[in-house]
């Protein structure tokens, strides 16, 4: 573990952040299973999701990324807004503009359908770093979560790659990059139910949502 980044280091917002990487946040879904809303819209709470999202991503990254189609639904918020450079609606063409916008050589990856992303969540990952490492990704017994997890910009050409063969899978860059995966008891220390990688994808998904968010702020 390389704790090269201990201390505050100013972003592109002016603001002090706690680690020299990017945080990029992908919102360039289809929604189909959500009626076409725009899942980084809805409130969980009194919050939207984007809104807990960059809001905690300030705190953390030197610079905000988010990939998006439709970037006037984010520009209330201050923060990068790019949109995917290939024809191809998929996750790892969101990676691949983030990381290309990307000021630095690192960054954390998240959907924009993730109300309960835990801080120390994202820390654990951050503090793994290792300069010999190209991804490090939580590994549960549900498989790795490729969506909370930090890629390093030597992912590009072959995620380029893998993009101009029509290959969408995040898991094909896994055998190819070198891979550091974070061990599900260390998660659940940090988050005993895994609620961080809880996502919203149909209206039953909203719904629990919005019991769990009532739980959480009546504990």
């Amino acid at each position: 573990m390389w704790l090269v980044w201990a201390g505050k280091y100013k972003g592109d917002n002016g603001k002090m952040s706690a680690y020299p990487f990017s945080g990029i946040i992908l919102a360039g879904g289809l929604n189909r299973r959500m009626n076409g809303q725009n899942k980084a819209l809805l409130s969980v709470g009194d919050q939207s999701i984007i809104s807990r999202q960059i809001d905690l991503f300030l705190e953390l990254f030197e610079q905000v990324i988010v990939v998006s189609n439709h970037p006037r639904d984010f520009v209330f918020w201050d923060v990068s807004i790019v949109s995917d450079m290939y024809p191809l609606r998929s996750s790892l063409t969101g990676i691949q503009a983030g990381l290309f916008y990307s000021n630095n050589p690192r960054a954390f990856v998240s959907a924009c359908d993730m109300p309960f992303l835990k801080k120390e969540m994202i820390e654990v990952l951050l503090q793994e770093f290792d300069p010999k490492v190209d991804i490090i990704v939580p590994l549960t017994t549900e498989g790795y979560q490729p969506l909370c997890a930090v890629y390093s910009r030597n992912c590009l050409p072959l995620i380029e790659k893998q993009l101009a063969s029509g290959l969408l899978k995040i898991s094909g860059l896994f055998s190819q990059m070198k891979v550091k995966t974070i061990p599900e008891k260390v998660l659940r220390s940090l988050d005993p139910g895994l609620i961080s990688f809880f996502n919203i994808n149909t209206q039953e998904d909203f719904n629990r949502s919005q019991t769990l968010i009532s739980n959480l702020e009546d504990s």
